[in-house]
């Protein structure tokens, strides 16, 4: 969105610095014209803020590239083989969609719970298969990207990594979780930006609406609303939750495309039942 100017300069300094890769960077202004940025970057002017799965859309149809990396503009790369590794992930092997990396803050805060495809974090989280990722920073293979629809774009903000993640396991993809690549991004809680609450509780409706078997659905989400409410105590941002979880409800979710009993009982046996 063009409000991190300093961020972005070392963001782009590090991805330039990648070896072994050939990259076409593209760069979305989300709501602004970018300019004054290196001749190697192209650009995309969005006069709106169109969200930020409809802006990764656009940058994706935009860039060449058997492998799409999509990158925060305030994440950098510590070293010059991560999208290198990354890449090797997925192309050693043709089942695999995504490869995540482990991320860290550059300052030393913990990473939150939410970077790591695991229940358990410590240490990282444990290598290997993966039933969800980390939206920020992330390595796809455009081909399984492009079968599924790519991001749904009217999300706007929140979940939209869950829907993706979903999609590509029903189709066949598989998700690589790699710890042992490390990418920076600061630590910030998500609940900063003012839609959270609202966006949060819409669209884990339509995560579920659109991906879930009919008999999953209330479940998915009575499971969401218990958690919920053991976590958030605030009751303005409660209420909102709540508003949020009627629009879900009463609006349109998009195409709907339940996924099969089959990737049920896949995520299940990865130990990430679609229940929660």
């Amino acid at each position: 969105m063009g409000d991190r100017p300093v961020e972005l300069a070392h963001a782009l300094d590090t991805l330039h610095a990648q070896e072994g890769v050939d990259l076409d960077v593209v760069l979305v202004g989300n709501g602004w014209e970018p300019k004054g940025l290196p001749e190697w970057v192209r650009t995309v002017h969005l006069a709106k803020n169109v969200g930020i799965p409809e802006g990764r859309n656009i940058g994706a149809r935009e860039a060449g590239g058997e492998l799409i990396y999509f990158y925060d503009d305030d994440a950098s790369l510590p070293a010059r083989d991560v999208l290198a590794r990354l890449a090797d992930v997925i192309l050693d092997d043709p089942s695999v969609a995504v490869a995540q990396p482990r991320g860290e803050d550059p300052t030393g805060k913990p990473a939150p719970r939410r970077w790591v495809p695991r229940f358990r974090v410590e240490g990282g989280g444990r290598p290997g298969e993966a039933t969800w990722f980390w939206e920020a920073v992330f390595m796809v293979r455009r081909e399984a990207f492009q079968q599924v629809g790519g991001w749904p774009g009217h999300f706007f903000y929140g979940h939209e990594g869950i829907d993706l993640a979903w999609r590509l396991l029903d189709a066949g993809w598989h998700i690589r979780y790699v710890p042992s690549v490390v990418v920076h991004h600061p630590a910030t809680s998500p609940a900063r930006h003012e839609v959270f609450y609202r966006m949060n509780a819409r669209n884990r409706v339509w995560v579920a609406r659109r991906n879930l078997p009919a008999p999953l659905i209330p479940v998915y989400l009575g499971v969401w609303t218990g958690i919920t409410l053991a976590r958030v105590h605030d009751r303005d941002a409660l209420r909102i939750w709540f508003r949020g979880l009627r629009e879900g409800v009463s609006s349109d979710a998009g195409d709907r495309h339940p996924m099969s009993w089959h990737t049920v009982a896949r995520l299940t046996r990865a130990g990430r039942p679609p229940v929660v």
